[in-house]
């Protein structure tokens, strides 16, 4: 069984019920889940909560919520892995057959696509790695990243690329925090993502936009009626 978890506790704290706030004409949650069901590589679309109402809304969009996420997996602190072991091991005792791949898809990431998601798979499969995920450049070398000191000066985090030119530099990347890709064992280990044994899929630094404040909300809006606008749709 190939499985996408999506997972959605109610808790958020900076931008409250942001799981189901309406984003561009629809409940947050929902892009992640038609991202899902339409890029066609998944046997069951789930969604991971701790809460009533986002499981309604998620049902409403297409998903199933098979089960509910216990309150110790729920808290401000718990990290994804545990959550997708969890939703593995849940799985398995209810469906038929074993979990071979699973795909984390954050539930505020409006600008994954099915190709995005067909790409990784692909990616996955063909490294044999144990997990693909997502990630973009950045857009500064930060290799000449500036710190604030505590007298209200700045100082280079690495003062030896003072001189160097930009396109001397190597190019870095960062998570884009909207899709992970993993073999299920790897998942159920607890693995480290971010290691040697993950391979990465690009994505336009475009179509990437964090969403942990108002205003990277706002922002994310703007980019995404942006995008629909240039794409026609």
């Amino acid at each position: 069984m190939r499985l996408a978890v999506i997972p959605a506790r109610g808790g958020s704290k900076r931008i409250p019920r942001k799981n189901i706030r309406p984003f561009c004409g629809r409940p947050m949650i929902a892009w992640s889940i038609a991202a899902a069901l339409e890029s066609g590589c998944f046997d069951r679309v789930i969604v991971s909560t701790d809460d009533e109402e986002i499981a309604a809304v998620a049902r409403e969009q297409g998903a199933e919520v098979p089960f509910m996420r216990p309150a110790e997996l729920s808290d401000d602190h718990t990290g994804t892995l545990p959550v997708i072991a969890h939703a593995i091991t849940a799985m398995e005792a209810i469906a038929d057959g074993p979990v071979i791949d699973v795909c984390c898809i954050y539930a505020t990431a409006p600008f994954v696509r099915p190709e995005d998601l067909r790409r990784g798979m692909n990616l996955l499969h063909q490294s044999g790695a144990a997990f693909a995920f997502s990630v973009t450049s950045y857009a500064f070398p930060i290799q000449r990243a500036l710190r604030m000191t505590e007298d209200g000066r700045v100082a280079m985090f690495q003062p030896e690329h003072f001189a160097t030119r930009s396109q001397d530099l190597e190019e870095a990347w960062h998570d884009a925090g909207q899709f992970y890709w993993g073999q299920a064992s790897a998942w159920k280990s607890g693995m480290p993502i971010f290691g040697p044994d993950s391979v990465p899929v690009p994505l336009p630094r475009y179509r990437v936009q964090d969403i942990d404040t108002p205003e990277d909300w706002e922002r994310a809006e703007w980019m995404f009626r942006a995008l629909a606008a240039s794409e026609g749709s």
